[in-house]
């Protein structure tokens, strides 16, 4: 099959450090080549690809001291991509709403994955206007705000069987990966771990946008005992960090449209202590892979309790339901599905208004088990 991968231009395709996003596009396109699929890959030119790689940009625009307009590369991105739509039996986009009026009128194939929040109102307001548009959820919490778009099915995110390694004796201490933002609640991971007399390293960017709330909140926090910020790391480093810990901490507080960092958690074969928000009762086993709790008490009981979780279990879970392979297969039987609808649409049945193509998408959903 010929494939299209759209990234978002903010970060490479891997990322060097942090981007949930770009990474999982990393992930698919470069299993879909492992399984014999033609792939071009639109994303920055510092990306690293097997696949054909077509870039509107040298570089990521977070890591472009140069770069003050994110607006201009994308709208090249959307050029070169409808430009060389012909080339391609599905373009799978990954960068939100932006190409939504061109998919419409250009009529093309496509599929759009949306990986961030959707309890916005403006995200009501354009998945309710652009009914017609297929999409992917990366859980079934994600779509819940708005049930009634145009779902083609659920797709777990997946990372590759040998990207991490498992490790069976963790040292003691916990840890937190992620963005420092109110909605991560690095404070409660703190005073989980200083209430269970742990101590707690913390790998986590700091956004510009939530520079005051680091200053405010979180900085006083880190000079307590026991408290380690690493800061941003990267791939290589990862497997290490997750892996020697006792347990990670994920006590969000927002709709988590997946959480990656839980399965590479369980990639290592780490439980994960998390708050029950978004993706979480999905992706974690409560008392097989980790605890969902409610409040700081219940956190700091499931601390002492992670030693009767089997790692081997958690590391089995990652590799039955959490894997780049099985992704891929996932989403192209999503593709499948895509350009059957396609093909009764060139076939003269009123395209894409009409009932049966509508059911096609909505009844024949992909929700991986």
């Amino acid at each position: 099959m010929r494939v299209a991968q759209v990234a978002p231009l903010y970060e490479s395709v891997p990322p060097s450090l942090y981007g949930g996003t770009e990474r999982v596009v990393s992930y698919l396109t470069e299993e879909l080549v492992n399984q014999g699929h033609d792939v071009t890959l639109f994303a920055s030119g510092d990306s690293i690809t097997r696949a054909r790689l077509i870039s509107p940009c040298e570089r990521s625009l977070r890591l472009d001291p140069e770069q003050y307009d994110p607006i201009a590369p994308h709208t090249l991105l959307l050029d070169q991509v409808f430009e060389r739509a012909h080339e391609f039996d599905v373009v799978h986009f990954h960068i939100d709403y932006l190409h939504f009026p061109m998919s419409r009128l250009a009529r093309i194939p496509n599929v759009t994955t949306l990986h961030g929040r959707l309890d916005l109102p403006q995200s009501y307001v354009m998945l309710r206007y652009f009914d017609d548009m297929p999409l992917v959820s990366i859980s079934d919490a994600q779509r819940r705000p708005v049930r009634d778009a145009r779902w083609v099915g659920t797709v777990y995110h997946g990372l590759p069987e040998d990207l991490y390694a498992f490790h069976p004796r963790p040292k003691r201490y916990l840890a937190f990966v992620g963005r420092i933002s109110p909605e991560k609640r690095l404070d409660r991971a703190i005073r989980i771990a200083r209430a269970s007399g742990l101590p707690l390293r913390i790998a986590a960017k700091i956004d510009k946008a939530d520079e005051a709330y680091f200053d405010r909140v979180i900085e006083p926090m880190l000079g307590e005992p026991g408290i380690d910020f690493v800061g941003e790391i990267g791939e290589e480093e990862k497997s290490d960090f997750f892996g020697n810990a006792l347990a990670l901490l994920f006590p969000i507080d927002w709709p988590e449209p997946f959480g990656l960092t839980m399965i590479e958690a369980l990639a290592c074969g780490t439980p994960v202590i998390a708050w029950p928000s978004g993706s979480v009762p999905e992706v974690i086993d409560e008392g097989y892979t980790g605890f969902i709790c409610h409040s700081i008490a219940e956190a700091v009981h499931a601390v002492a309790r992670v030693g009767e979780l089997s790692r081997k279990h958690c590391r089995r879970v990652f590799e039955e339901r959490f894997t780049a392979r099985r992704m891929a297969q996932d989403y192209v039987r999503i593709y499948q599905r895509v350009l059957e609808w396609d093909r009764v649409a060139k076939a003269g049945e009123h395209g894409r208004n009409h009932p049966r193509s509508r059911t096609i998408l909505h009844t024949r959903n992909i929700v991986p088990s």
